[in-house]
């Protein structure tokens, strides 16, 4: 008589769970974006050109110049020193010589570069 209430007690329960809805709740922690509209009518965004080419050139007075060209053809990076301070140098057309303000300007390849640096003058230097 035992078993058979204990019976009826398992019965009765599993028919009380066979009449749920077994689906799980979905719960999210995530709050809406409040930027969400900006960020789509936003306008897209350039990135900035990768290193073409990195160099290490010999000028004519035996001095070193590292420059690095980037893709485009419209700015390189000048170093008179490995370590030393970068200046960007922009072009407004490829094809046209590098300048920045203070007297930069270049003109070249990655191969051999024509040169002016403030208070060093122009050179002329080669990979």
């Amino acid at each position: 008589m035992k078993n058979a209430s204990l019976f009826a007690a398992a019965a009765a329960t599993l028919l009380s769970l066979a009449a749920c809805n077994n689906k799980p709740e979905e719960v999210s922690s995530t709050a809406p974006d409040p930027m969400a509209s900006q960020l789509a009518n936003a306008a897209p965004v350039e990135l900035p050109p990768a290193i073409a080419s990195s160099v290490t050139l010999r000028c004519n007075d035996n001095s070193l110049l590292f420059v690095e060209f980037f893709q485009g053809d419209k700015q390189v990076q000048v170093k008179t020193e490995k370590a030393g301070k970068a200046t960007m140098l922009k072009a407004p057309e490829p094809g046209q010589p590098y300048v920045a303000e203070g007297g930069y300007k270049l003109t070249g390849s990655p191969k051999n570069v024509d040169v002016s640096l403030p208070g060093a003058g122009s050179k002329n230097c080669h990979a």
